[in-house]
């Protein structure tokens, strides 16, 4: 069994919340954020496309957001030598904050109707965090310790539980994006967690195909698809007692793996102590083999926990889509006209060979 987790709460100059987590005993967290900060604001605004029903936040505040500072001036890296960040203390394991420049931010507001009720819109209600996976500025996620990766599993498990408990909080979402590639603009191994006042428009489409397959079938999707991907192998990456690990038949990027419980769970609070101490040692792989494909160096990537809204949790299931924009060592995918005009993707590389790519670059 793994050393229990302890979590500080604090927080920061300008009233943002400060969660430190360490694993066993409970390290003395009593650095003080000494910045000048004037108090947070925000001014996003979400509106409803009549056309898609999708959900846009719109958030021109965060133009002013820090830019690829350089590694002496990193705002995610401890306080230490004179120079104040957004981490108060000189060294820390793991640590979640409040985003300075929160797209969504706020308790929730009445939405309002113009138009006739053509148009809708609200405050960007909602929670944006940060987290810190480590205090080492030059490492990333897969240089970490099996240890210290379950360490932010059990962050991003308890933001989820406290997030999903906010008032207009109708999802929660766990990402990192990993390289300048991903748009990416500190350097700092780092992720983000989202809560949204409304159903993500990608996660509203499964909800509707989960919904049709029951229907038709009598049976989950998401468990017919994780057993028939396990069956037929030709697309899976990796396998262990818990998790499986395979590209998806109708892959949309050059190499895209997806990583699904055995156990069908809606979110990451209903995961076991089985599925948990496994999850870091092939999560852990995937990375590696990810930086082994274009060889060596840091592949860029996005890695995406799905997890099911409060209101839609009976069907759907949690997992990790984990995926890069590098089609080739000097290629990228971009999303161009067909991909961003018409949601409508063309992938240059076959699921079958993205996979058994997959397997070829094991350690």
């Amino acid at each position: 069994m793994p050393q229990p987790t302890a979590r500080t709460v604090t927080s920061l100059a300008d009233g943002r919340r400060l969660t430190y987590y360490d694993r066993g005993a409970a390290v003395p967290r009593e650095s003080v954020d000494r910045r000048p900060l004037d108090p947070a604001s925000h001014g996003s605004e979400v509106r409803l496309d009549p056309a898609t029903g999708d959900w846009v936040t719109i958030a021109a505040h965060r133009q002013a957001r820090t830019y690829r500072p350089p590694a002496e001036e990193c705002p995610l890296c401890p306080s230490r030598d004179g120079r104040l960040s957004e981490i108060p203390a000189e060294d820390y394991q793991v640590a979640v904050f409040e985003n300075r420049f929160p797209s969504l931010a706020g308790p929730p507001a009445e939405l309002t109707d113009a138009a006739d009720g053509l148009w809708r819109s609200g405050p960007g209600a909602g929670r944006c965090e940060v987290v810190c996976f480590t205090a080492d500025h030059d490492a990333s996620f897969a240089d970490l310790t099996p240890e210290r990766a379950r360490l932010v599993l059990d962050a991003w498990t308890d933001r989820t539980a406290e997030l999903s408990a906010l008032p207009g909080v109708e999802q929660v979402y766990c990402f990192e994006n990993r390289g300048t590639e991903i748009g990416v603009t500190l350097a700092h191994p780092h992720g983000q967690i989202y809560a949204f006042p409304f159903t993500a428009p990608r996660t509203a489409r499964a909800v509707d195909r989960a919904a049709a397959h029951r229907a038709a079938t009598g049976r989950n999707l998401f468990e017919d698809l994780l057993a028939a991907e396990r069956a037929h192998g030709e697309r899976v990456v990796l396998s262990g007692e818990h998790w499986t690990a395979f590209v998806p038949f109708a892959a949309r990027w050059p190499y895209e793996v997806h990583l699904h419980p055995h156990r069908r769970v809606p979110d990451l609070t209903a995961l076991d102590e089985q599925q948990r101490s496994e999850f870091p040692y092939l999560y852990l792989e995937l990375l590696r083999r990810f930086d082994r494909l274009f060889g060596g160096g840091r592949t860029p990537y996005i890695s995406a926990w799905h997890q099911a809204p409060a209101a839609h949790g009976e069907e759907l299931a949690l997992h990790l889509e984990l995926f890069t924009i590098r089609r080739t060592a000097d290629k990228l995918k971009y999303l161009a006209g067909v991909e961003s005009g018409m949601d409508a993707f063309v992938n240059d590389v076959t699921p079958e060979d993205a996979a058994r790519r997959l397997r070829e670059v094991a350690a």
